[in-house]
């Protein structure tokens, strides 16, 4: 069954201006080859070249004509009629090469309201699993019907909007964006569009596939794409009051003097090579500069309004954060071992494709710990996993119900609440005794890409999320965005979109099946490739090809400077050809010679959008490289030693004894033999090697000093590990206390400053 609508591939208009631009560069080459032995016969291929695309040229100017407008087109048939009027036909033959070229380069234009959206009705489910009679039968999504009972699969799409029948786990960033899976209970509605996490789940069906979320999308995607209106043509803009001027000058100088070859001389020497080939050239430019940056444009006009941008809307979750939830800390029961629990823990959750365990088997493998054997090991959906570790039982997930809470484990869920984190309990033989606390965290780079937004000019930095608004607001004053948009579904990211274009042009920024009909609304659409859903890149203009959104950053900039040297070369190119226009009338230039002036200005012009390829004051990153590389790699691997100083702080809490005692030692012996040396090198190797590569020698000047006072808060534990003989005393309780919260305050900046300031600095 194909309900997808699509349009075809092929593209009838690229493909007969690129005939055109082959039959006209083959005569102008041919002229030239036979130039040395015949002229005549060489004047024949450039007059041909010349009639060749004069013929479009007339369809082209009738067509804008009767549609109440006029532009480089027209200009282009004034030049092509002059020049081949004057006999002038090597200049008419390199007059229409640049109109064919200019047209291949700006048929890509007009594909924007018929954006291709196959994968999103690609990834819609073709068949549905249908209770009927106890027995399952399956059909064609489109069958079902409301009230009945679909049975959705393990990993299987929900194909129908619905209603619950029993509890399930669903992966809903389709929908909203959020990483982690939600638990549905019985009689709760669930969307088509969102994938089963969990065990076989019976939905009672509410609408038909047509009526459903996800045909929503797609109907929301196709007509978001056909409402935005195509970007005007920068040559047509320029030739909108070229034109006029150049046909007044050549009439005034032929009523003036009498003399036609005078009007015939400033018609040729009006000829829009710098609107109709160095404007394309600067773009094209910039899209090839885009490229070598990791961000792939679809095609020139997107480039050009990229560069006009004023106002930036992202996703949040897999655009600004990571997109996948990683331990952040770890809260213990008095007396557990950490590394011992999140071993335990990895063992039951290695084989579970649920998103939370992955984040648990990543975070003992970034602390270097090989997971336990398990046994046994079964998962129910929503609650976790459990097995058989060590010949204990283990369980891993939500925490069972209990009416009172340890000391500890109270004020883990405290540390929740206030983290905006997920809590994944890990109890042995049915008692907790470690709290993870999982979330989704920011992109190292994303800091710096908003700074570097705003000093681009974008005025306005929207936050448009499915998300909760009290996770969404957070992440928005950590990066300074401007508004926040919650709770947000399809429909109100567009409305979102749509709202925002009286303030200036608008991108949006987004990776999952969610944002693709609002990447079709906005002026622009970026989406990130390498992990985002193909619908969301084929609704995009732009592609970023590596997952770093500071690429994002860097295509506005190119953008910015493409834009900036195509106005630059077209009104520079009309500038000189108004000289020499003015030259023509006054019978300084005859029409051979105007041409030949022509070209040295088209000559130029060109050459000046050229700079496009190049980004003003780039440096080269290698003397950095290695150095970034390896010292971002170790700071994956200090986490354990860094969150030992806030547990063996939570230790003191509940004052003297051996656990707290072995706690501050367990996270002194850390800090001596993994903390410190990696400060120190840092100090004596990248360092050095950033202030030479910033041109600054006082540009760390404050890591140096965060250095020294990581340096003096060690020092001080050591000094009252001295002092303590046989174990801390409870008059070393508060100041050890407030030392190791300093010392966790100031490694979670100084990393933070690291990875967001300097390790974003060279290419990976």
């Amino acid at each position: 069954m194909n309900t997808s609508g699509t349009a075809p591939k092929t593209n009838p208009r690229l493909f007969r201006e690129a005939v055109l631009l082959a039959v006209v560069g083959g005569l102008a080459t041919a002229g030239l080859a036979a130039r040395p032995f015949d002229e005549a016969v060489a004047d024949t291929l450039w007059l041909a070249a010349t009639v060749t695309a004069l013929v479009p040229a007339v369809v082209w100017v009738l067509r804008d004509l009767r549609r109440g407008r006029y532009g480089a087109d027209l200009l282009a048939l004034v030049a092509l009629v002059g020049a081949a009027a004057v006999g002038e036909y090597f200049a008419g033959a390199l007059i229409a090469l640049m109109v064919a070229t200019g047209r291949v380069l700006e048929s890509y234009a007009g594909r924007r309201a018929g954006r291709d959206l196959s994968a999103l009705l690609e990834r819609a489910p073709m068949l549905a699993h249908r209770r009927c009679a106890g027995d399952i039968e399956t059909v064609a999504a489109a069958a079902i019907r409301p009230d009945d009972v679909v049975v959705v699969l393990p990993g299987e799409t929900v194909p129908v909007d619905g209603v619950l029948a029993t509890a399930g786990v669903f992966d809903e960033s389709a929908l909203t964006g959020e990483s982690v899976p939600v638990v549905r209970r019985v009689s709760t509605e669930v969307r088509s569009g969102v994938v089963n996490a969990g065990a076989a789940v019976d939905i009672r069906a509410s609408a038909t596939a047509q009526a459903s979320t996800y045909a929503g999308i797609v109907t929301l995607a196709r007509q978001a794409a056909a409402m935005a209106s195509p970007t005007a043509r920068l040559a047509d803009r320029v030739a909108v009051w070229f034109l006029p001027l150049a046909l007044l000058t050549a009439g005034a100088a032929w009523i003036l003097t009498g003399d036609p070859v005078r009007a015939v001389a400033v018609v040729v020497t009006a000829t829009p090579c710098p609107l109709l080939l160095a404007v394309p050239v600067a773009i094209t430019a910039g899209m090839s500069r885009a490229a070598r940056a990791g961000v792939v444009v679809k095609d020139g006009a997107a480039l050009e309004t990229l560069g006009r941008a004023r106002c930036l809307a992202m996703d949040k979750t897999g655009t600004v954060t990571v997109g996948r939830p990683a331990v952040i800390d770890i809260v213990a029961a008095p007396g557990a071992d950490t590394d011992r629990v999140l071993r335990q823990a990895a063992a039951v959750e290695r084989f579970s494709p649920h998103v939370l365990a992955h984040a648990v088997t990543a975070a003992a493998a970034t602390r270097g710990l090989e997971p336990d054997v398990a046994q046994d090991v079964s998962e129910q959906p929503g609650r976790g996993a459990k097995g058989i570790v060590g010949g204990r039982a283990v369980r891993v997930g939500r925490l069972p119900f209990r009416a009172d809470l340890a000391p500890w484990a109270q004020a883990a869920q405290r540390r929740a609440r206030l983290d905006l984190a997920v809590l994944v309990w890990v109890c042995v033989d049915d008692l907790p005794v470690a709290a993870l606390l999982v979330r989704d965290r920011i992109r190292v780079d994303a800091a710096r890409t908003m700074r570097r937004l705003r000093s681009a000019g974008l005025r306005r930095l929207l936050l448009l999320t499915g998300d909760r608004v009290d996770n969404a607001a957070e992440v928005a004053q950590l990066l300074g965005l401007t508004e926040v948009v919650a709770d947000a579904d399809p429909a109100d990211k567009i409305a979102a979109i749509r709202a925002e274009r009286h303030n200036g042009v608008i991108v949006m920024v987004g990776d999952g099946v969610n944002d693709a009909p609002a990447l079709a609304a906005a002026d622009v659409g970026v989406a990130l490739g390498s992990r985002g859903s193909t619908a969301a890149v084929q609704a995009a203009d732009a592609v970023i090809v590596d997952d770093r959104i500071e690429r994002l950053a860097d295509a506005i900039e190119v953008a910015q400077r493409s834009h900036r040297l195509a106005v630059q070369s077209a009104i520079a190119g009309m500038a000189l050809s108004l000289a020499a226009m003015t030259a023509a009338a006054f019978g300084l230039l005859v029409p051979a010679a105007g041409a030949l002036v022509q070209e040295g200005i088209d000559l130029a012009v060109i050459l000046n959008a050229l700079r496009a390829l190049r980004t003003h004051g780039e440096r080269r990153t290698d003397a950095i490289d290695p150095l970034v590389a390896r010292f971002a790699r170790e700071h994956d691997r200090l986490q354990t030693a860094r969150a030992s100083v806030r547990q063996a702080a939570d230790a003191l809490s509940r004052g003297p004894g051996p656990s707290a005692d072995a706690a501050v030692r367990r996270t002194f012996d850390l800090l001596v033999e993994h903390i410190l040396p990696h400060e120190h090198a840092e100090e004596s190797q990248l360092y050095p090697a950033l202030a030479d590569y910033l041109r600054d020698p006082e540009a760390m000047v404050t890591m140096s000093r965060e250095h020294i006072e990581i340096d003096r808060l060690t020092d001080r534990i050591r000094r009252h590990l001295d002092d303590a003989g046989h174990g801390i005393r409870a008059d070393q309780i508060d100041d050890l206390r407030a030392t190791l919260y300093g010392l966790d305050a100031i490694l979670t900046l100084h990393f933070a400053q690291e990875d967001e300031a300097l390790f974003t600095l060279a290419r990976t």
